[in-house]
């Protein structure tokens, strides 16, 4: 009895793909397609010339193994959204090469989710450590982040290069060694993005410890795990985090943290009381 081959993905997806998106006129130039490889000019011609040999491979998923520039013109060519682009690649066990936008702001729903989401300290970063949104309860719990200035304004800048955090963290070998071996991971993962090249060469020059972790290249990327703190008002705190991704820009992550134990709770219930007083209107006299 014959084995059956596992379902070839390509097969089902292109053939749609082309009937559903027809090329963009602009690419039946061939000259603007020159540095392009020879596969990728063929894909683009495919509606034009309405090639019987290459629809058939197409559909039989014979012979495709495109690279990720074929797939990046295939993509341009048929004007694919940004799902539709992802969806192609992973098809074709790729990694895209165009370089993907950074989110320098928070989209203006998930900046009202962090702040629903009071008392529980919450913030949103993006893959740099950028602070892009944060609640009260977070700016009480760590520093005051509206005074930050923005550059500065960055999760992994503040814990290694600002004085009055050094001592915020009372594990804060292992939370530096964390913090490092995550933003190698997204260091890799953006090799367009000169900020965050940038960035990199900053704490490096700046910091002998983020150098000398930085040369151990660990990569790690935590999702959850607990953070112990000392708090210059409320004492020590042990908090647990949660890291949660929104579906529509992956590289931001929202940060949510919640007391480990009751003597924590006690003082994350402080914060929050502070927060509380601060936002009250004055009473008239």
């Amino acid at each position: 009895m014959s084995s059956s081959s596992p379902p070839n993905r390509m097969i089902e997806t292109v053939p749609v793909l082309l009937r559903e998106n027809p090329p963009d006129p602009i690419f039946s130039n061939a000259a603007l397609l020159a540095d392009r490889e020879g596969e990728a000019l063929r894909i683009l011609q495919f509606r034009r010339q309405q090639s019987h040999d290459f629809h058939t491979r197409l559909e039989q998923g014979r012979g495709l193994r495109p690279s990720s520039e074929v797939l990046d013109a295939l993509a341009d060519a048929l004007r694919l959204t940004g799902d539709e682009r992802a969806y192609l690649f992973d098809l074709a066990q790729q990694r895209s090469s165009g370089a993907r936008p950074t989110s320098e702001q928070a989209a203006d729903p998930v900046a009202r989710l962090v702040r629903d989401l009071s008392p529980l300290p919450c913030m949103l970063l993006n893959h740099r450590f950028d602070i892009l949104a944060w609640n009260d309860e977070m700016s009480a719990l760590m520093i005051d982040l509206e005074a930050v200035p923005v550059p500065q304004r960055n999760s992994l800048w503040l814990c290694i290069l600002h004085p009055p955090m050094l001592e915020f963290y009372r594990d804060r070998e292992r939370i530096i060694r964390e913090g490092i071996a995550d933003l190698r991971a997204a260091w890799a993962a953006h090799p367009e993005d000169k900020v965050l090249a940038d960035l990199v060469d900053e704490f490096t020059s700046r910091s002998p410890e983020f150098a000398r972790y930085w040369a151990l290249r660990d990569v790690r990327v935590n999702a959850r795990g607990h953070k112990s703190l000392l708090h210059p008002r409320v004492g020590p705190l042990t908090v647990e985090y949660e890291v949660l991704m929104p579906l529509q820009d992956p590289d931001q992550r929202l940060i949510i943290y919640r007391a480990a134990d009751a003597v924590s709770q006690l003082a994350l219930d402080a914060i929050a009381q502070e927060v509380r007083s601060a936002r009250r209107p004055l009473q008239a006299l």
